[in-house]
């Protein structure tokens, strides 16, 4: 089976094609100077009929698109319900029927934390589970639940997704959402260098002398023995940690999974987590495994084959 597949971000979007578990082919575009999400959408078709015709293919062989995106989407209507910041004018437009009059195939949209998971469970380290929990850890902290080998939606299209929007700190820093103390507001890429500002020694740390304070430097400095880089580190890593028991505790998962770019510093991340997890989450059932995902950047886009089955 061959699909269309679309993983659009806040600043970019990569556009592909789909063959079971495989890429065939794929193209990256950056999204920074655009001006609202209808001013890309000729962009995607022509890239996406670019690429067909690259790889010698024609619209016929495609079972559908599959679309990844940010925010907050509403996959049974086919429309991007928030996505704050960038995209504002997504919630007014009609995907569905704007890309069957272009491409004329079946569509598809779906949050892209759940791509993601549906991505690792079709094609990555998910494959056999079908109770899992997955966070992605990059700007924010996107979550996804799949039970029952089914994604979990909820009435208003949030249930598993805000997990990065658990309440950690009851009084603590506030959060984009409007929340206080959210894992995100104070673990994530865009909290992490407010928390290092205001840490003890910050300024005389190898930290400061970064050209921004990120989570990959974070880690990186942590390894090289930076004292104030390895204190905040082992901050994000309890906070993760509580993140994640406290998915075990809502979802009843056999599996947790961890994605995003600090991902390349998994063997300091997992096994923390996973300690954690055995010493505090109640599960008398057994151990909940937690792993790094597999897929990279890749695990939104092939999950479009499962998105288009479901």
């Amino acid at each position: 089976m061959k699909a269309l597949a679309i993983d659009l971000g806040g600043t970019h979007a990569n556009c592909a094609i789909i063959e079971d578990r495989k890429i065939l082919i794929a193209k990256h575009l950056n999204l920074d100077s655009a001006q609202g999400l209808i001013t890309v959408l000729p962009l995607f078709v022509s890239t996406l009929r670019r690429l067909l015709a690259d790889a010698g293919l024609s619209i016929q062989d495609c079972a559908g698109l599959a679309v990844s995106s940010c925010g907050l989407v509403d996959s049974k209507r086919g429309k991007i319900l928030s996505s704050p910041q960038k995209w504002e004018d997504a919630q007014n437009l009609d995907l569905n029927a704007w890309f069957q009059r272009e491409l004329g195939l079946p569509f598809r949209i779906e949050n892209d934390a759940r791509m993601a998971l549906l991505g690792e469970c079709y094609a990555g380290v998910g494959q056999g589970y079908t109770e899992v929990v997955m966070f992605t850890l990059g700007t924010g902290i996107g979550g996804a639940v799949m039970m029952d080998g089914k994604l979990l939606h909820g009435k208003h299209s949030q249930a598993g997704n805000l997990g990065g929007h658990q309440p950690i700190l009851f009084n603590g820093r506030e959060c984009m959402c409007g929340n206080i103390g959210c894992a995100e507001a104070e673990a994530s890429g865009w909290s992490v260098p407010l928390v290092a500002k205001d840490w003890p020694g910050f300024q005389n740390s190898l930290l400061a002398k970064e050209p921004q304070v990120s989570l990959e430097a974070l880690f990186r400095l942590a390894a090289q023995g930076d004292r104030v880089s390895e204190e905040i580190e082992k901050r994000c890593l309890r906070i993760w940690a509580a993140t994640a028991v406290g998915g075990v505790h809502a979802f009843d998962p056999e599996l947790i999974i961890f994605g995003g770019g600090v991902m390349k510093s998994a063997d300091r991340i997992i096994p923390f987590i996973q300690e954690y997890v055995i010493a505090h989450a109640w599960a008398p059932w057994g151990k909940v495994q937690v792993r790094a995902a597999a897929l990279g950047n890749d695990a939104g886009l092939l999950g479009a084959i499962p998105l288009l089955h479901s």
